[in-house]
């Protein structure tokens, strides 16, 4: 498998995402790079007859979080070229795993040219629709697929969530912090990891109590597990849990209507869950660690119209082109000397002075060398 990582590749589409644009609507036909990256009948697609959509995983469209950041990707790719739901761009909803693989396999025959599936969840199903399909191509986010019509979306979330974790800790008034995580899994264990250390790195001695909740979907599991941590003296919850993690919202919420006094935050994950936060004039969410599947989601789909499909290849979006990021939406408590000292981190990591670590294995050994 080719493993190009595409660092420049969001930055250059954040600045001139028109310019794909233009080629993709051009209404000409556009040679393919090779016959892995070729549409049905050999054709790559132009805005007038190219296709995409995405399968969520367990947590749905409008889960707050990661599926819907990559939904939203997919409506500006297809409002971009003057197409509509159901009409050039769609989606399947997963209610569990039983779902992805009659999902991915609907929409292959549905003629789509290009069909993402979302999660790590879904790898097996894409293995296998990807083989019985090689005519269509696929895209997975947050883990690898070994196929040639197969790219492989994946983000560097251990370096955002270690600025997660250099915030936190300039912000905890009671010096312990909780992770809150979806699956204990090798991704998720790449924000716990990267949060920990992050933490540490401005204050060795802070405690971070670490929980996951089994699944990406029981809110009401997610808002037990964040009672328990508040009444526990923890102040701020990262959490890694999809739309699990909107009963942590809901905790949060609940105890500041209680005690409006009391300061108590939510570190929000995937998009930027501001709003999320929300309680009258009050907001609980302190930052979010962005991942920009949106924009991830948007280029893979103009590469696939411009007969450019990255077919077997690995597309990493990191820290150094804004790939992942911390929102400082909100002002009052994400300060201009806390953004002072995620910036300063920040230029360590991008600048190789910092290896983030990203399994319990690695953050041992970091911890040792603090």
């Amino acid at each position: 498998m080719k493993n190009k990582k595409l660092i420049l590749l969001l930055t250059i589409f954040i600045s001139f995402g028109l310019v794909l644009a233009a080629c993709g609507g051009s209404g000409d036909k556009k040679e393919s790079n090779g016959g892995d990256n070729e549409g049905k009948s050999g054709e790559t697609g132009t805005s007038e007859d190219y296709s995409a959509a995405m399968v969520t995983d367990e947590g749905g469209v409008d889960d707050k979080s990661f599926n819907q950041s990559s939904w939203e990707g997919l409506q500006a790719w297809g409002e971009e070229h003057g197409l509509s739901k159901g009409k050039g761009f769609d989606y399947a909803q997963s209610n569990d795993e039983s779902d992805y693989l009659p999902n991915l396999t609907r929409l292959a025959r549905d003629d789509y040219d290009l069909i993402f599936a979302v999660g790590y969840l879904l790898q097996d199903a894409v293995t296998k629709v990807a083989e019985q399909n090689s005519d269509t191509n696929f895209a997975i986010v947050d883990t690898v697929v070994e196929a040639p019509n197969v790219a492989s979306i994946t983000f560097a979330e251990h370096e955002g969530s270690f600025l997660a974790g250099v915030a936190a800790a300039e912000q905890t008034k009671t010096d312990k912090l909780g992770f809150v995580g979806g699956m204990d899994s090798d991704l998720i264990n790449k924000f716990e990891v990267g949060f920990v250390a992050g933490a540490k790195s401005v204050n060795p001695d802070i405690e971070v109590d670490i929980q996951y909740v089994g699944d990406f979907s029981s809110a009401d599991d997610a808002k037990l597990i964040a009672t328990r941590m508040y009444n526990d003296g923890v102040d701020i919850i990262y959490h890694a849990a999809g739309a699990a993690g909107n009963g942590v919202f809901n905790q949060a919420k609940d105890m500041k209507k209680k005690d409006p006094k009391k300061e108590i935050w939510v570190i929000g994950v995937d998009r930027d869950q501001h709003e999320e936060g929300k309680i009258g004039d009050k907001n609980v969410t302190f930052t979010s660690m962005v991942k920009r599947v949106d924009l991830s989601v948007h280029e893979v789909s103009n590469l696939g119209m411009n007969g450019e499909f990255p077919g077997g290849e690995i597309l990493e979006f990191s820290l150094k082109d804004d790939g992942v990021y911390l929102a400082d939406t909100n002002e009052e408590a994400f300060t201009e000397e806390i953004k002072s000292a995620v910036d300063e981190w920040k230029e360590k990591i991008t600048s190789g002075d910092v290896d983030v670590p990203q399994t319990r294995k690695e953050l041992k050994k970091f911890e040792e060398s603090l």
